[in-house]
C-alpha cells in the first residue's frame, strides 16, 4: 500500500496579495498550483477550465511584460527632456514671469545656465542670474545678442 505525503506539497506562505489589492502573475500561478495540488482525485479540474485559466495567466504575463516596458519608455522620455532642453544653455530665452506659481504676462529675456530636474522630476531652467524658471514660463529662444553672427561662406 502507498502512502500519500506532503513532499511535494507547496510550502505554507502567510504572505499576502503583492501591492495591497492585486494579484502579480506569481500569486496567480502559486494559486493556480495550489488549486491542482488539492483537487478532488475523483472530480479533476475539467480540461477547458485549465486551459482557460492557463491562458489568463498567460495574459497577465503579457500585461506585466507590456507594463514594464511602458515604464522603461516612459523614464526615456523624461530623459529626453533634459536632454533637450540642455540645448537652451548658452541661449537667451523670454520667459513671462510668474507671481505664486501664475503667468503674469510680463515677459523677461536672460542667458539660461543650466537645467536640472526638481524634486517631482520636472524641468526647472537656471537663469544667469541665478533665478529659476519652468519650461511652460518659456516663450521664445534666441541667440545671445552679444555673440556675432555665424559667417556664411559663399557658395562657389
Amino acid at each position: 500500500m502507498t502512502l500519500i505525503t506532503n513532499d511535494y506539497a507547496l510550502p505554507k506562505q502567510t504572505r499576502g496579495v503583492q501591492n495591497g489589492d492585486s494579484m502579480g502573475k506569481d500569486d496567480f500561478l502559486k494559486l493556480l498550483l495550489i488549486q491542482l495540488q488539492h483537487q478532488d482525485p475523483s472530480n479533476p479540474v475539467d480540461d477547458r477550465e485549465f486551459i482557460a485559466q492557463m491562458a489568463t495567466f498567460s495574459s497577465l504575463e503579457q500585461m506585466t511584460n507590456m507594463n514594464k516596458t511602458l515604464e522603461g519608455f516612459v523614464q526615456s522620455q523624461a530623459n529626453q527632456s533634459l536632454l533637450k532642453f540642455s540645448d537652451l544653455i548658452g541661449k537667451e530665452v523670454t520667459f513671462e514671469v510668474a507671481n505664486s506659481d501664475k503667468l503674469s504676462g510680463e515677459q523677461k529675456t536672460a542667458k539660461v545656465t543650466s537645467v536640472k530636474y526638481d524634486k517631482e522630476r520636472a524641468v526647472q531652467i537656471e537663469l544667469e542670474d541665478g533665478t529659476w524658471i519652468s519650461e511652460r514660463q518659456i516663450v521664445g529662444v534666441a541667440k545671445p545678442s552679444n555673440e556675432a553672427p555665424e559667417e556664411v561662406e559663399p557658395n562657389k
